[in-house]
């Protein structure tokens, strides 16, 4: 799936979820809980998308360059992650547990969308013996 495609998929199902969220229960929070749970999303769709990225960037090149853009780009997205949820709370002073929940709960979401499409794209299907091809 291209980035783009990806991107739509990844804001389309945010806005989607998000509206439902609003219709459940964020309309009758406070404005704090509301910041918090937008930022929270608004964190996870940045790092699903810097994550399919670097998939898509790293996946014509070896599988060194593979491993490395995705297992450092796992360990710098994670800092960053780190960093912005803590300048949520200090700086920003957004409730800790709206946006760790929002957070999760969309990280979850699009964790399991990315993998999804890598098995997908990964698994190549078996060629009979005897069928001539070659496989991947």
């Amino acid at each position: 799936m291209s980035l783009l495609r990806y991107t739509i998929v990844v804001l389309g199902i945010a806005a989607l979820t998000f509206a439902l969220a609003w219709a459940v229960a964020l309309r009758r929070a406070d404005a704090p809980t509301r910041w918090a749970a937008a930022f929270g999303g608004a964190l996870a769709v940045a790092n699903t998308l810097v994550a399919h990225a670097l998939v898509q960037w790293s996946n014509r090149r070896s599988t060194n360059a593979f491993l490395g853009a995705v297992l450092g780009g796992m360990v710098g997205r994670m800092v960053l992650l780190l960093a912005a949820v803590v300048a949520g709370i200090i700086t920003l002073g957004l409730p800790r547990l709206p946006l760790a929940f929002s957070l999760l709960s969309y990280f979850v979401l699009f964790l399991v969308m990315e993998l999804t499409i890598l098995h997908r794209r990964t698994t190549t299907p078996a060629v009979p013996s005897g069928a001539g091809g070659t496989g991947r």
